[in-house]
């Protein structure tokens, strides 16, 4: 009599399996992927309209207050969308679909990574439609194709984070209100105190110190750095690179650790 091997399932195809299920539910709801997308067009239109006198200040003379806006809207879009990702954790404990992942031979790296592949995946599709809209809006990119692609990888590297940070909050808290009322305290504070809507040096001063050791203010800096071709010229572009993907691998390997103390509560 023989016996059958039993091989272990490469984490790939595990992260595969994963992100294909999270794919699927995103695409039974399209009311909330559709509401993703049209929510950057509002604030292109609202903050460019109401910030639309700002071009005639020198700081905005090279492609006017539209052109400087685009990158930050960029970030602000990934950086709400991964704000509200540990909703899908939450859904999944309430039906009890996420007891049965908890029993399944599922590595919880492969677990939480194939959850974040779906949320770059929908980030990746939003930042389109921002440059795209951008472009409409009169918004042109120097930088041509390699700086776009540097903006988009840069976002998605925000986005990972804090989808990280929606997930790990999300695991340790298991409620949706308390979910929302932290990514409210997290994402407008961070939009505000940082160079999304205004350049660094028209910021209040104490603005100014807090807008340099929030990620949005990397990120938005990394972005408009490379839309605007002056990767090479802008000063300290590196250290906020690095920054930013420090922060990235930080945050998930805490996602992950919330996700074992979820599954030892059980």
């Amino acid at each position: 009599m023989t016996t059958a091997v039993v091989r272990p399932v490469r984490w790939t195809t595990q992260l595969a399996q994963v992100s294909l299920r999270w794919t699927r539910a995103q695409v039974r709801e399209p009311w909330g992927i559709g509401t993703s997308f049209f929510q950057p067009v509002i604030w292109i239109v609202l903050f460019g309209s109401v910030f639309s006198t700002l071009k005639n200040l020198p700081a905005f003379a090279d492609g006017g207050y539209v052109a400087f806006l685009i990158p930050g809207i960029l970030m602000m879009t990934v950086l709400y969308s991964g704000a509200w990702a540990g909703q899908g954790f939450i859904a999944d404990m309430d039906s009890g679909v996420m007891a049965a992942m908890m029993a399944m031979p599922l590595r919880r790296t492969a677990l939480m990574a194939g959850h974040i592949a779906t949320q770059t995946a929908i980030c990746t599709l939003q930042c389109v439609v921002v440059l795209a809209i951008g472009w409409l809006a009169g918004a042109r990119y120097p930088g041509g194709v390699l700086g776009v692609v540097v903006a988009v990888v840069v976002a998605l590297v925000l986005s990972v984070a804090f989808s990280s940070v929606s997930n790990a909050v999300a695991l340790l808290t298991r409620n949706g209100i308390a979910l929302i009322g932290i990514a409210q305290i997290l994402v407008l504070p961070m939009t505000f105190l940082s160079s999304t809507m205004m350049p660094h040096e028209l910021l209040p001063s104490w603005v100014q110190h807090v807008a340099t050791v929030n990620p949005q203010t990397w990120a938005v800096d990394l972005g408009r750095a490379a839309l605007g071709g002056n990767l090479g010229s802008a000063d300290g572009l590196a250290w906020k690179a690095a920054c930013l993907l420090a922060l990235a691998g930080v945050l998930f390997a805490w996602s992950v650790r919330a996700l074992r103390s979820f599954q030892r509560a059980q």
